[in-house]
């Protein structure tokens, strides 16, 4: 009985507090807090009390009981006192109330009792006729069916209504709670919101919030796409939002697209200049989404963001618009980023795009600085830069072992790739010495700077073993290459090119033929169609050394129907990296050179000649067609065209191989007058390449038919062809 009285009045109380807040509503009165709220326990919580509910941790299960709010509704609706709309906007202020007092379960029970549906055609007439009113500056007979104080709370009820499911991991519901906030509001306004629109009644705060909450809440709910398009609604609506907010809002879309994992649509634009740029992918959605902060940084509409530089490195890297990234990095001011980082980066992009010149000056700058001592990554960076021209390799070595020097008794792992770096140099250097002496030297130094990288990382290099395979299978320590290339295979699972490749060779300079075709086809099964052009073509050359010219040219022709489909692809798909297509037109040239000269030792002149017009569309200036050219020509008996063909191909290329040996073949063949020109030709192509038989064997020759010549130098030169021949490789090691 007595439960049943405190019920009641209880009851009476809520009611009594409605009836209070109804008429603080219609007259415009405010209540003091401790009128509304006369105690600690809310208005929802003693009400749910009474009817047996708690909020507490195990007392869920049980729904509150809402008859007396609901009571209170129809008794003063009865009465006449109130209309609907003001019972929705009581609702909204009691919801409010119990939010920020963090009973979130009472506010959105309060806050489900709102017919959103009901309200929501009102709500945009309403809106559409302020903005009206406002652009016309004149009073109009059509007034709003709601003030813009009410419709500013409801739209405050349904975001609490959002963040009070947030709170309880109803993250769906959530979200499209906010979405009605703003489809709403663009509906009722869709050219976007005047200036100071909402002002006087928080309406505005409201929506900067909505829109900055609603792509968080997709992304919580497992929408990306969802999530993609409320980032769109709130960047191309015109909101209103600050500065701050439209900012973050611009960072974190481009932080979603680029690391999101989801590819995006192109988007839907309603209107935009004739050839304005839209973006086709993630990439280039989430590119031009901070170079806009780029440029708002450098109009001082913004304070600096390093990390916006940060993504958009990534972004740009990722696409091959290394040239972009540094264009845009000179531009920024100095003093932004430091000088150290500002060349670093410059040097990186230059080197990236095939600039080695530009980056490698960039690099000297800053390491002839005394203010930059510890410069460890610009040495390690100009080392591998020098290390791909033979004309730096003195300078690449002297950085490699300033970096060593510097980096004794700290990072293990940063000296193991120094000692690579160097070993590179190193075997570089040898290649190039002028003396036997010199160059056993520099190869015993390189293979040792090789194996300390290899014993000091702390886990296997893969890049480490690939250049100690390789080193190995240079100095014909054939067993030490095929055990660190089975070793290399094993680290990386088969999933490189190079890798495969590497192990064929060896295998093929082991005279093993088969077992390195079956090397390649084991490759080709594990690779993907694309990425089969140089393992066809290895492939081609094996079943050439084993006499099959029929499958060799069955497999020619099967590479050059993969490189033209994909070239078709991807002519109408995304773009290839730069250096990535260059690589491929060459492959195509080269595979087209191999054909021809197939068909040349199969005396098929005419086939030979179709395969060498092939070549010349893709590319006119080429030492190789020129090289094949003349061997076409040699093999027709036309040798002085030959000798014009390979004299062509050294304009060309001055220090290619093939044609020096062959000029000195035919020039031999012609007369023997010019025996020293020969000999000439034969001792630069041993100065660029030691290990060719060839060049070896010719210049045997040469000294055999010289009047007054040592019989012991021919013989020499004879034996080191034979040795050379024995371990030669169907193509180079590098």
């Amino acid at each position: 009985m007595k439960s049943k009285n405190l019920m009641n009045k209880r009851g009476i109380s809520i009611r009594g507090k409605l009836r209070k807040m109804m008429k603080c509503i219609c007259s415009g009165e405010q209540m003091g807090m401790d009128e509304i709220i006369p105690s600690s326990e809310s208005l929802a919580t003693r009400d749910y009390s009474a009817s047996g509910y708690s909020s507490r941790a195990g007392e869920n299960e049980r729904k509150p009981d809402t008859s007396n709010i609901e009571e209170a509704e129809s008794s003063l609706r009865e009465s006449g006192f109130l209309n609907y709309e003001l019972i929705m906007e009581a609702r909204a202020l009691l919801g409010r109330l119990e939010y920020q007092k963090g009973n979130i379960e009472a506010a959105l029970h309060v806050f489900e009792g709102i017919d959103i549906a009901a309200v929501i055609p009102k709500m945009k007439l309403s809106i559409a006729r302020r903005c009206e009113l406002q652009r016309r500056r004149s009073q109009s007979e059509d007034i709003p069916p709601m003030s813009m104080h009410a419709v500013s709370l409801l739209i405050e009820a349904i975001f609490l209504k959002g963040k009070s499911l947030q709170a309880l991991g109803r993250f769906r519901e959530a979200a499209q709670s906010c979405k009605v906030i703003l489809d709403t509001v663009e509906s009722a306004l869709p050219e976007g919101l005047p200036e100071n629109f909402g002002a006087d009644c928080k309406l505005q705060e409201t929506l900067n919030k909505v829109v900055e909450l609603l792509p968080e809440l997709w992304k919580l709910a497992g929408s990306p796409q969802e999530a993609i398009l409320s980032y769109r609604q709130a960047l191309l609506h015109n909101w209103n939002l600050d500065m701050e907010t439209t900012t973050k809002i611009e960072k974190e879309f481009a932080i979603f697209l680029l690391y999101s994992g989801s590819d995006a649509s192109p988007p839907n634009l309603r209107s935009q200049m004739e050839g304005s740029f839209v973006p086709r992918n993630n990439i280039e959605e989430a590119i031009l989404l901070l170079m806009i902060l780029l440029r708002k940084f450098v109009l001082k509409r913004i304070s600096w963001d390093p990390s916006i530089l940060d993504h958009l490195s990534f972004a740009l890297s990722v696409s091959g618009e290394l040239r972009t990234l540094a264009h845009q990095v000179e531009l920024l001011l100095p003093g932004i980023m430091e000088r150290k980082e500002r060349f670093n980066t410059l040097a990186l992009c230059y080197h990236g795009e095939g600039e080695d010149m530009v980056a490698l000056n960039l690099l000297r700058n800053l390491l002839n600085n005394r203010e930059n001592p510890d410069c460890i990554l610009e040495l390690l960076l100009a080392s591998k830069i020098c290390g791909e021209s033979v004309h730096f390799t003195d300078e690449g070595i002297g950085y490699a072992r300033k970096a060593l020097t510097k980096l004794q008794g700290r990072c293990k792992q940063m000296s193991s790739v120094a000692n690579c770096l160097l070993g590179v140099l190193l075997s570089s250097k040898s290649r190039s010495s002028p003396s036997d002496c010199d160059r056993i030297l520099r190869q015993c130094e390189a293979l040792e700077a090789l194996e300390t990288a290899n014993r000091t990382m702390i886990e296997k290099d893969p890049n480490i073993i690939f250049q100690l395979s390789l080193e190995n299978a240079e100095q014909r320590k054939l067993d030490s290459a095929l055990y660190y290339a089975n070793q290399l295979l094993k680290i990386e699972a088969g999933s490189s090119v190079k890798g495969w490749i590497l192990l064929a060779r060896i295998l093929s300079a082991q005279k093993q033929f088969q077992d390195a075709e079956n090397v390649i086809n084991a490759a080709l099964d594990q690779t993907g169609k694309w990425d089969q052009g140089e393992l066809l073509r290895t492939k081609a050359k094996l079943q050439i050394s084993q006499g099959c010219l029929k499958k060799a040219i069955e497999t020619y022709t099967h590479l050059l129907a993969v490189l033209q489909v994909r070239n078709k692809s991807f002519r109408v798909g995304k773009q290839l990296l730069k250096n990535r297509a260059n690589h491929h037109r060459r492959l195509e040239m080269e595979t087209w050179h191999d054909l021809a000269n197939v068909y040349t030792s199969l005396s098929q002149w005419r086939d030979a000649e179709v395969c060498l017009s092939k070549s010349k569309a893709i590319g006119s200036h080429s030492a190789s067609r020129w090289h094949s050219t003349g061997l076409l020509y040699e093999a027709k008996g036309l040798h002085k065209d030959a000798l014009k063909s390979f004299g062509k191909a050294l304009d060309v290329e001055p220090n290619h191989v093939p044609s020096l040996i062959s000029i000195a073949t035919v020039l031999r063949k012609l007369s023997d007058q010019s025996l020293p020109v020969v000999r000439s030709f034969l001792t630069d192509a041993l100065c660029i390449d030691r290990t060719n038989p060839s060049a070896w064997y010719n210049l045997g020759l040469v000294c055999k038919s010289e009047e007054g010549a040592s019989a012991m130098e021919a013989a020499g030169c004879f034996e080191a062809a034979a040795f050379l021949q024995e371990t030669a490789p169907v193509e180079p090691f590098r």
